[in-house]
């Protein structure tokens, strides 16, 4: 809050002001949680450490060295942690405690709220990035440069279609049920969705399918731009309508209490 020139009448904050407020919270609630910080980067590092070192892992890679085919998909998954994982839990028991109607209420409102939450999540990867990209160039990494801009469009564009589905998840289900269905999504998208690795790599039916879901679109762009410094246009598109998609049901089915 601020005052007016008499300092008798107390007024609301910038709209800006409220809404980075709100974001730096959000940001700092992230990373001040354990669990939260282990998922989002944690957990990351030693698969990137964990899948370069193994030598026990086989992975076909194409011709190109493991760190460069595996560094992008390790970055797409920080991404899928952050604005997912994190921001489902996060926001579902919000809803179940009533913070989040209390917080529509205030002058941020409902919409300063929203992108205080999305402001916070790029708050959070941008830390993510650093630190993941940091254990790659330690591990041999050599990104292409203008493919590393690139990538950036991935991670707004992978942002956005997480953080739809995100609080699709958290506005329609109980806080418990997110809980569980957030970390079995991440995991099976890990495992199954094309993120670390490339679509066309996985056994079978996963194959076909991985190409077509966010997780699998996100892992293309980033191999994509920091292998071949070139954005595919197809995985682009591919994110595009899963975020539309996603948050067209996100604003029709979110309930705030």
């Amino acid at each position: 809050m601020t005052t007016t020139t008499d300092g008798a009448t107390p007024a609301a904050a910038p709209a800006a002001r409220r809404v980075f407020a709100q974001a730096a919270f959000e940001a700092r609630m992230i990373l001040r949680n354990g669990e939260q910080v282990l998922v989002a980067v944690v957990i990351p590092v030693l698969a990137l450490v964990g899948l370069v070192r193994a030598p026990f892992i086989e992975i076909e890679t194409g011709g190109d060295a493991r760190i460069d085919l595996l560094a992008p998909g390790v970055l797409a998954l920080a991404v899928m942690t952050a604005s997912f994982t994190s921001q489902a839990i996060a926001t579902a028991f919000d809803r179940r405690n009533g913070v989040l109607r209390l917080l529509a209420t205030t002058p941020l409102g409902r919409g300063g709220l929203l992108a205080g939450k999305v402001l916070g999540v790029l708050a959070v990867e941008a830390v993510q990035v650093v630190l993941i990209a940091a254990a790659a160039l330690a591990l041999g990494w050599r990104p292409d440069p203008v493919g590393a801009v690139l990538a950036l469009v991935g991670l707004v564009l992978g942002t956005a279609a997480f953080t739809a589905l995100a609080l699709l998840v958290a506005g329609t289900l109980r806080a418990e049920a997110v809980l569980a269905l957030a970390n079995l999504l991440l995991l099976v998208l890990a495992l199954g969705g094309g993120v670390i690795l490339p679509a066309d790599r996985l056994p079978g039916p996963f194959a076909t399918l991985a190409a077509w879901l966010p997780s699998g679109a996100l892992g293309d762009v980033m191999r994509g731009a920091l292998l071949d410094g070139t954005l595919p246009l197809l995985p682009v598109l591919v994110l595009v309508g899963w975020t539309a998609g996603l948050g067209a049901l996100a604003a029709r089915l979110f309930r705030w209490h």
